[in-house]
C-alpha cells in the first residue's frame, strides 16, 4: 500500500492506493486562506499539519488494515511557499503564497542583482515565486529574517513532521528561483543575492528517490511499520503529471484547480522566460517541463458564487450546458482575480466582466467565466508554442473537468482534442502515491506511470470555434487597453 498527499491550497487530500495503484480510499480535509492586506496571501502551516493528520485518521477508521501495511508515503503540495524556521525548527511567521503579489519590487531588485538570473533559473523573477518573497522580508521584517535556520516549500514542511527530516524534489524546487534548472542543483549565486545559503536549504532529491522515514510515534498513531519511507515528491503539477503518464516531450494536460495549469513534458531544459512561461524540472530524472499558468481558474466559479448569491459553485455551474450555451452571449470575462502570470506576468490586473446589458443573465455570467478562463489557456498555449513545444491532444484534470462544457469551451477555444482520463480526478495525490510507490519497489517510471485509459475524447465543435475565436481577441484587446489603469489602481 502507498499514501500520497497532496498539500493544495483549497484543502488536503491523502489517497490510499494498492501495488498496483488502484485508489483504496481518499479523504480531503478544506483549508482557509488568510488576505490580511491587498494582494497578501498566506497560511498557517499548522494548519496544513493538523489537515494532514486528520486526513489519514479518517482514512485509518475506514481501512485499519490497509493502512498498517503502507511501504510509503509520497508528498505534493502547492508550490512556491515560503515556510521559514527558527534554530529551533518553529515556524516565524504565517506561509506567503504562490498567489500573494506582494514582492513586485522585489523581482526587480533580484533581477538586477543577477543579471543571468533567467538563464540559471529558466524563469523570469515573478512575486509569486519563493526568493522574491525572501527579500521582502529581509526587507520589510528584518526581525524574522535574521532568525531563519530554514527555508521549506509547504510539503516540504508537512515531511519535516513526518520524518524530522529536511528534503525537497528537483520540480518543487524549481520554482523557488535558488534551483539552477538545467544542472538540478542549488545555485550559490541565487542564494547570495537573498543572503541566504546552502546551510539554509533542504537537501535535494529526485522525485522518485528515498526522502526521509516516518518517525516512530506517528507510525505508533496510525499502525504503521517503523520502516515507512518518503519519496522526494513532486511540486502539485509535475505530481498530477506522474499520474496520468505526461512524461515525454510534448505530452501535455490542462489542470482546472483554484489556479489553472497548461503542462507540457520536454526532454530538455527549453526556457522562454520573457514569455512568462515556467521551464522546471519534472519529477522524473533527466526530464523537464514547460508551464503556462494562470492565477485564477476554477476558483473565479466559486467567488462567482458568492458575489451571485448561490448556494455553491456546483449550483451555477449547473445553470449552463451544452444543449443551452449561448452563441450570441456578449460578456467578456478576465479571470484574473488574483493578478495573472503567463503570460502578462502583472499581478495588479483584476478580473473583469465586459459586456453587460439589461438582457445579461446569472447564465450568461456564468458562461463568460468558463469562456475567460478557457481563453486564458489559449494565451498559455501560443507562449507554450513561441517556446517551441506543441502538442496533439490535451488531458484535462482536476476539479473543474468534471463540467463537461468547460472541456468542450477549452477544446474549442485552442482548437485542440481534449483528453478525460482515468484517474484523471485524483490529481496531485495520485502522482504523490505513485512516486511512493516507485521509490519503496524501484519499479521502473514508464511502468508505473503509464498513460491510463481516455474515457473520452471531445473535438473542437465547428460552431464553438466560429462564435470563440472573435471572442478570444476582444478578451485580448481588453487586457491591452486596461494595462495602464491596472498600473495605476491600487489593488
Amino acid at each position: 500500500m502507498f499514501l500520497g498527499i497532496d498539500v493544495g491550497t483549497s484543502g488536503v487530500k491523502a489517497i490510499l492506493t494498492d501495488a498496483q495503484s488502484n485508489l483504496v480510499d481518499q479523504q480531503t480535509i478544506p483549508l482557509a486562506i488568510s488576505r490580511p492586506h491587498p494582494l497578501w496571501s498566506e497560511q498557517n502551516p499548522e494548519d496544513w499539519w493538523q489537515a494532514t493528520q486528520d486526513a489519514i485518521d479518517q482514512i485509518k477508521k475506514r481501512q485499519p488494515e490497509a493502512i498498517a501495511k503502507v511501504l510509503a508515503i509520497g508528498l505534493a503540495g502547492q508550490m512556491h511557499g515560503a515556510v521559514i524556521l527558527d534554530k529551533s525548527n518553529t515556524v516565524i511567521r504565517p506561509a506567503i503564497l504562490w498567489n500573494d503579489g506582494r514582492c513586485e519590487e522585489e523581482c526587480r531588485i533580484l533581477e538586477t542583482a543577477v543579471p543571468d538570473a533567467r538563464q540559471i533559473t529558466g524563469n523570469i523573477a515573478m512575486p509569486g515565486f519563493t526568493a522574491p518573497k525572501l527579500l521582502w522580508i529581509a526587507r520589510h521584517e528584518p526581525e524574522n529574517f535574521s532568525k531563519i535556520h530554514k527555508v521549506l516549500l509547504p510539503k516540504d514542511y508537512i515531511r519535516f513532521r513526518f520524518t524530522g527530516s529536511f528534503f525537497s524534489d528537483m520540480s518543487d524546487s524549481s520554482g523557488t528561483l535558488w534551483l539552477d534548472v538545467a544542472h538540478r542543483r542549488w545555485s550559490d549565486k541565487m542564494l547570495a543575492a537573498c543572503n541566504l545559503t546552502q546551510a539554509q536549504m533542504p537537501e535535494l532529491r529526485e522525485g522518485s528517490e528515498q526522502a526521509g522515514i516516518l518517525t516512530p510515534d506517528l507510525a505508533q498513531r496510525w499502525g504503521m511499520s517503523e520502516k515507512v519511507i518518503f519519496a522526494g515528491g513532486a511540486g502539485d503539477n509535475a505530481a498530477g503529471a506522474v499520474g496520468i503518464g505526461a512524461l515525454g516531450e510534448g505530452q501535455a494536460f490542462i489542470s482546472l484547480g483554484t489556479s489553472g495549469v497548461y503542462f507540457a513534458g520536454t526532454n530538455k531544459f527549453r526556457p522562454r522566460p520573457e514569455r512568462t512561461v515556467h521551464a522546471f524540472c519534472h519529477a522524473i530524472p533527466n526530464t523537464w517541463h514547460q508551464m503556462g499558468v494562470i492565477l485564477s481558474a476554477a476558483s473565479c466559479i466559486k467567488s462567482a458564487a458568492s458575489f451571485l448569491g448561490a448556494e455553491s459553485d456546483q449550483e451555477l455551474a449547473k445553470l449552463v450546458d451544452e444543449s443551452n450555451l449561448n452563441l450570441n452571449n456578449p460578456v467578456i470575462f478576465l479571470p484574473y482575480m488574483s493578478g495573472e502570470r503567463t503570460p502578462h506576468n502583472n499581478p495588479s490586473a483584476s478580473g473583469v466582466f465586459f459586456g453587460l446589458t439589461h438582457e445579461t443573465t446569472r447564465a450568461d455570467l456564468v458562461q463568460s467565466i468558463l469562456e475567460g478562463v478557457a481563453f486564458a489557456f489559449a494565451d498559455c498555449q501560443s507562449a507554450l508554442a513561441e517556446a517551441g513545444t506543441d502538442a496533439n491532444d490535451i488531458m484535462l484534470i482536476g476539479g473543474g473537468a468534471r463540467n463537461p462544457v468547460w472541456g468542450a469551451l477549452i477544446a474549442a477555444a485552442l482548437d485542440k482534442r481534449i483528453l478525460y482520463v482515468a484517474d484523471g480526478d485524483q490529481g496531485p495525490a495520485y502522482g504523490a502515491a505513485k512516486l511512493a510507490r516507485m521509490a519503496a519497489t524501484g519499479e521502473d517510471v514508464n511502468h508505473v506511470a503509464a498513460c491510463p485509459k481516455v474515457l473520452k475524447t471531445v473535438v473542437p465543435d465547428m460552431k464553438l470555434k466560429t462564435y470563440l475565436h472573435p471572442k478570444l481577441e476582444k478578451y485580448r484587446n481588453i487586457y491591452n487597453q486596461l494595462c495602464s489603469i491596472y498600473s495605476n489602481t491600487a489593488h
